[in-house]
């Protein structure tokens, strides 16, 4: 079975931290592209940060850029989101996703979590 399961997820203030993991199960991440989606209630599921299969490339989104950072390490088939500064407008279910290298990020037809929620208030 192949499956990729969300962790870390929880509570924090407005300027606090967390890090996001994402484990593999049923295959391995080698050379699969990696992302970070959320969705937050009401909107729609959004990109957060991509990291290439070489660990070479990243994206962020604007909004993210410069306090979430992504990182992957293959030898134990994890990926995490590490996010610092949360703001209030973070709050979301955050999923993780693999893809084959055709593009930036993982596409909707990529292997997908089930999600891990996010909160950020005061």
């Amino acid at each position: 079975q192949v499956r990729l399961v969300e962790s870390g997820g929880g509570s924090v203030q407005p300027g606090g931290s967390l890090r996001l993991s994402c484990a593999a199960s049923g295959f391995t991440l080698d050379y699969y592209v990696l992302g970070w989606f959320r969705q937050a209630p009401g909107k729609e599921r959004e990109g957060v940060s991509c990291i290439s299969g070489s660990g070479g490339s990243t994206y962020y989104a604007d909004s993210v850029k410069g306090r979430f950072t992504i990182s992957r390490d293959d030898a134990k088939n994890m990926m995490y989101l590490q996010m610092n500064s949360l703001k209030p407008e973070d709050t979301a279910v955050y999923y993780c996703a693999a893809d084959f290298p055709y593009t930036t990020c993982p596409r909707p037809s990529g292997t997908w979590g089930k999600g891990t929620q996010v909160i950020v208030s005061s």
